[in-house]
């Protein structure tokens, strides 16, 4: 039930979030083993007039970038599996924005299962009562 927020420093376009929310999705399914029907996520574009590293604007640096975070229930992942994850979609976002900045960042987030949740139920609840269909 991960949740996911990326930022891309480029123009919205609907083609574009459909690449990346496909990208994403495939590999928090495929390496984190997230289901897909409980997955999120939200994509917001930032100008890249707007996005400055090292002093100067991703325009003038003549890259693209993205930040990404991503929220997913402690101990549910191996040190090997998000290494895998963050190779992965950095790879991907390499591939559908071209050329990118090396400051383009991933950062997954462990929470605590007592602290974390959907639907007004934790996921340590969802842990302890597994029958339960809430």
């Amino acid at each position: 039930m991960p949740i996911l927020t990326v930022k891309i420093s480029a123009r919205r376009s609907d083609t574009l979030t459909d690449k990346v929310a496909a990208m994403l999705a495939e590999h928090t399914s495929t390496i984190l083993g997230k289901k897909p029907e409980v997955t999120a996520i939200a994509i917001s574009y930032i100008d890249p007039r707007d996005w400055i590293i090292a002093g100067k604007s991703l325009q003038s640096h003549g890259k693209s970038s993205f930040a990404l975070e991503i929220k997913v229930t402690d101990e549910t992942n191996t040190k090997d599996e998000k290494k895998r994850y963050i190779e992965a979609v950095f790879s991907g976002f390499a591939d559908i924005l071209g050329d990118i900045h090396e400051e383009s960042y991933i950062h997954v987030h462990d929470v605590r299962a007592a602290s974390y949740g959907y639907g007004g139920k934790t996921q340590e609840f969802r842990y302890q009562h597994p029958d339960s269909r809430i």
